[in-house]
C-alpha cells in the first residue's frame, strides 16, 4: 500500500522558558535559562535545590477551578498545550470526522505529585485508608489524552506512550504511523510531565542523576561542557497536530513541516546508563534515516538528547560521528535542554517543536552555558555553542533517549 504523507499543522508549548510557542521560541533564540530555586516545595534539605519550573502560570486562567482540582499538574499542562495546538491548527470540530481524530500522548511518570501526596497524607494519619476519590484518575499516565479527547470529542485512537524520557517522541512516531497507514486523519500528540516534586527530586538525587550546582542554577545545565555534573529537572508540555497531507490541504491548514520518518531502538545495556559507544543512539538515527528514505548527508541539524550528564553526552556525540562520518562536521548540533532543563516524558515534544521552528525561521537555537571543552567530545563538531546560528534547515532530526535504554528519533522535512 502507498503510505500517506504526514504534516505538522499546529503547535502548543508550556515550558520553563515560555508559556506559549511564541514565548518558548523567543526564550530559545535568546539563550534564556529556565533554571531557578525550587518554589513548588521546601527543598532546603535536598542535594539539589533548583529546577526548571513553569513560571507565571495560573491553571485557572485556562481550566475551571473545580475541574483543575481533579487533575494532576501533568494533565493540566497537557490540556493547556493541546488547546494551543488545536487553536493554532484551526481545527473546527463541526467540519471534520471526529471518529478519525485521535490523541496519543507521552508521559514518563504521570501523576507523581498526586501519588506522593496521597501516600504522605495516609502515612501522617491514623492508618485509616482515606484517599481522595480522584486519586487513581489523577495519577494514571493515560488520563491526559483522555481529558483532551473528552473536551474536544475526538473519538479516534487514544492512549499514552510510556518510555521514560523518550515517551513523547514515541507518541509522535505512533501518531505518524497511524496516519500514514490510513487509520486516522489527524492526531493531537506530544507529552507532558510534572515531576518537580519531593519524590521526583529526591528520587533523582538518590540516583546521582541531577546537577547539584546550587550556587549557580542558571548555568547548571551545560551539555558537552567538561564540568557538567548532571541534568536539571524540568516540567511542562509540548503538543503537535499531525495531519494527513491531503486532509490538511483540503481544509486550508497552514503547514509547518512534513514528518519524514521515525526510528526506534534499544540500548540493551543498562537500566539508566547509555551504551558507552552510543550503540543504541547510532541505531536509532540509522533506523530513522532508513524510514525516511534519506542519506546522512541530507541532514542539516540535530537537536540532540544532550542532557548534560557525564556519560550521555559523550555516547551521543560518538554515535553522531559514527552515523554521519565527515558530514557530522557540517551539521548544526544543539541541545535545548541547556535552557529548558530535562522535561522527561515531555522532552521529545518540546524539542521536536524547537526543530520545526528552527526550520521555519532559519535559526538554530544555541547550546548555552558552555565554557570548557571536554577532550572526550570531538572538538570539530559544531555544537552551536552559546549563540544562535543562522542556517537554512531543510532536514532536521530530534533525538530522545530514556531510562531502560529506550531510544527514539524523529525527522522533519521542510515544505517547499
Amino acid at each position: 500500500m502507498e503510505l500517506k504523507r504526514v504534516v505538522v499543522t499546529g503547535l502548543g508549548a508550556l515550558t520553563p522558558i515560555g508559556n506559549t510557542v511564541e514565548e518558548y521560541w523567543d526564550g530559545l533564540i535568546n539563550g534564556v535559562s529556565g533554571a531557578a530555586p525550587i518554589t513548588h516545595f521546601d527543598a532546603t534539605n535536598f542535594k539539589t535545590r533548583f529546577a526548571c519550573e513553569i513560571k507565571n502560570f495560573e491553571v485557572t486562567d485556562f481550566i475551571d477551578r473545580k475541574e483543575a482540582r481533579k487533575m494532576d499538574k501533568f494533565a493540566q499542562y497537557a490540556m493547556v498545550a493541546a488547546d494551543e495546538a488545536i487553536k493554532d491548527a484551526g481545527i473546527d470540530s463541526e467540519k471534520i470526522d471526529l471518529d478519525r481524530i485521535g490523541v496519543i500522548w507521552g508521559a514518563g511518570i504521570g501523576g507523581l505529585e498526586t501519588f506522593q501526596n496521597e501516600v504522605l497524607n495516609f502515612a501522617s494519619g491514623n492508618g485509616n485508608p482515606r484517599f481522595n476519590p480522584f486519586f487513581i484518575p489523577k495519577m494514571i499516565a493515560d488520563i491526559a489524552p483522555g481529558y483532551i479527547s473528552i473536551k474536544h470529542g475526538f473519538r479516534g485512537p487514544n492512549f499514552t506512550t510510556v518510555s521514560a524520557c523518550a515517551s513523547s517522541a514515541n507518541a509522535i512516531i505512533d501518531a505518524f504511523n497511524y496516519i500514514r497507514l490510513g487509520q486516522a486523519d489527524l492526531f493531537v500528540t506530544g507529552g507532558s510531565e510534572a515531576a518537580v516534586t519531593i519524590a521526583g527530586v529526591g528520587g533523582f538525587n538518590a540516583m546521582h542523576a541531577l546537577s547539584t550546582s546550587n550556587e549557580n542554577p542558571e548555568t547548571a545545565s551545560r551539555p558537552f561542557d567538561k564540568n557538567r555534573n548532571g541534568f536539571v529537572l524540568g516540567e511542562g508540555a509540548g503538543a503537535l497536530i499531525l495531519e494527513e497531507y491531503e486532509h490538511a490541504i483540503a481544509r486550508g491548514a497552514k503547514i509547518y513541516a512534513e514528518v519524514g520518518g521515525g526510528g526506534l531502538s534499544a540500548d540493551a545495556h543498562h537500566i539508566t546508563a547509555p551504551h558507552p559507544e552510543g550503540l543504541g543512539a547510532k541505531n536509532v538515527m540509522l533506523n530513522c534515516l532508513r524510514d525516511a528514505g534519506l542519506q546522512p548527508t541530507d541532514v542539516d541539524a540535530i537537536n540532540v538528547h544532550g542532557t548534560s550528564t557525564p556519560l550521555g553526552d559523550i555516547a551521543e556525540t560518538k554515535a553522531i560521528t559514527e552515523v554521519f562520518g565527515e558530514h557530522a562536521y557540517a551539521l548544526n548540533i544543539n541541545s535545548t535542554k541547556s535552557m529548558t532543563g530535562h522535561l522527561l516524558g515531555a522532552a521529545g515534544a518540546i524539542e521536536a517543536i524547537a526543530s520545526i521552528l528552527a526550520m521555519k525561521y532559519g535559526v538554530i537555537p544555541p547550546t548555552i552555558n558552555h565554557t570548557t571543552p571536554d577532550d572526550a567530545i570531538d572538538s570539530k563538531l559544531n555544537l552551536t555553542l552559546n549563540k544562535p546560528q543562522k542556517r537554512d534547515v531543510k532536514i532536521a532530526m530530534s533525538n530522545t533517549f530514556g531510562f531502560g535504554g529506550h531510544n527514539a528519533c524523529v525527522l522533519f522535512k521542510k515544505i517547499t
